[in-house]
C-alpha cells in the first residue's frame, strides 16, 4: 500500500504499493515491497495533481527443498523473475486537516511473473499431485490499491502518517503460479519521517509501517500480518544529481494459518540508489533507480530487487513549487 517515493522538485508523488514478491505470506508475496520509501520518504509536495510510475523488477528463489503455497497448490524449489509497473495518479489537496496537508493516491499494479517450481507436491483442489518441472507466466492486472495521507513540515523536518489498502478485485487466477493479484484485502498504516537540509543536500528519511493481511477466499489462506521499516541515506553531488544508501526489514509478528501452519517470514535488504532530476518543456521530471539485495531472509524468496521511478507534476499547483534542481519526492 503500498507505496512509494522519488526525488525530484515539485514532483512528490505518493505511491500507494502493490503486490510484490516476498515471502512467508500466502505464494510468499507480501504488500510491502523493501526499498519503496526511500529518500524524501516523509516529504509532501505542494497541493496539485502528480504522476508516478515504479517500474518493479525481482529475480528471487526458494529452493534448498522447502515448500511453499501458490495458488491453492504446495510447491518445492521455486524461482521467480517478475518484470511489474505501478501506475500511480496522485492528488495533494489544499485541505488542512490536523495542521497537515490532505492527500489521495490509487495505484494499479500490472505484469507477468514467470515462476517455476522443480515440484508440485500436492494440489487437492486442482486434482494434481507430485508433479515436475511447473513453469506459469501470464500477464496480467493486479489487485488496485487506494491510498491517503496528511503531511507536515516544520524547518527541515518533514512527516507524514497514512493509510493504504489493496481490494481484491485483480486478475487472480486459482491454481496458476504466476499471479499479480494477492486476492485478499490488506492494509497497511505508516509513518514517514525526513530531515532535509538544503544547505548541506543531505537527506536522512525513515518509515515504519504494520502490514494487515486478510484471507484469501478462493484458497482459503489467512496470511499473518508483519511489521516493516525503511531507512535511505542520500546526499546531493550536484543540483540534480544524488546518491545514497538503502536498508529494509520486514517481518511477521503473526504466523499464517495454511496448509504448512504458522508459516512466518522475515527478510533484510541493503542496497544503494541513484537519483537524478531534469526538466522536460518546463515541467520537471524526477527520476530515481533503487537496488537492493536481500542479505537474509527466512520462510521467503531470497533475491535481487530494482526498481525505476519517474514522476512529475500534472498540474493544478496552488503553492509554489521548488526549483527542479531540489529534490522531491513521490509517494503512495
Amino acid at each position: 500500500m503500498q507505496r512509494r517515493y522519488l526525488a525530484g522538485p515539485s514532483v512528490l508523488l505518493l505511491c500507494g504499493l502493490s503486490s510484490v514478491p516476498s515471502l512467508a505470506t500466502e505464494s510468499g508475496t507480501s504488500f510491502y515491497i523493501p526499498g519503496l520509501r526511500g529518500p524524501l520518504a516523509g516529504v509532501t509536495p505542494p497541493p496539485g495533481f502528480y504522476f508516478n510510475n515504479d517500474a518493479y523488477y525481482y529475480y528471487g528463489e526458494f529452493g534448498g527443498g522447502r515448500r511453499t503455497e501458490i495458488g491453492g497448490a504446495i510447491v518445492a524449489n521455486v524461482k521467480q523473475r517478475t518484470y511489474l509497473d505501478f501506475v500511480t495518479p496522485i492528488w495533494v489537496t489544499p485541505l488542512q486537516l490536523l495542521g497537515g496537508n490532505l492527500a489521495f493516491s490509487a495505484t494499479l499494479p500490472l505484469g507477468a511473473p514467470f515462476v517455476s517450481a522443480g515440484t508440485l507436491i500436492e494440489a487437492p483442489r486442482l486434482g494434481r499431485t507430485f508433479r515436475f518441472n511447473q513453469r506459469d507466466q501470464d500477464f496480467s492486472l493486479g489487485d488496485p490499491i487506494v491510498s491517503s495521507f496528511i503531511g507536515w513540515h516544520s524547518g527541515n523536518f518533514h512527516w507524514q502518517a497514512g493509510v493504504s489498502i489493496s481490494i481484491p478485485a485483480g486478475a487472480y487466477r486459482e491454481g496458476e503460479l504466476s499471479n499479480v493479484a494477492l486476492n485478499r484485502w490488506v492494509g497497511d498504516i505508516y509513518g514517514a519521517l525526513t530531515w532535509l537540509d538544503p544547505a548541506l543536500g543531505l537527506d536522512i528519511s525513515g518509515a515504519v509501517g504494520f502490514e494487515i493481511n486478510g484471507e484469501n477466499l478462493d484458497t482459503d489462506y489467512d496470511s499473518g500480518n508483519a511489521l516493516h521499516v525503511d531507512l535511505a541515506v542520500s546526499k546531493l553531488l550536484t543540483k540534480d544529481l544524488s546518491i545514497g544508501v538503502l536498508a529494509s526489514h520486514y517481518r511477521q509478528v503473526t504466523g499464517d494459518n495454511g496448509p504448512l501452519g504458522p508459516f512466518e517470514g522475515r527478510t533484510t535488504a541493503v542496497g544503494g540508489t541513484i537519483g537524478y532530476n531534469f526538466s522536460v518543456a518546463g515541467t520537471p521530471v524526477s527520476t530515481r533507480i533503487k537496488v537492493l539485495r536481500e542479505v537474509e531472509a527466512e520462510n521467503r524468496f531470497r533475491g535481487t530487487i530494482g526498481l525505476f521511478t519517474v514522476s512529475f507534476p500534472l498540474g493544478g499547483q496552488t503553492g509554489a513549487a521548488p526549483p527542479a534542481s531540489q529534490p522531491i519526492r513521490v509517494r503512495y
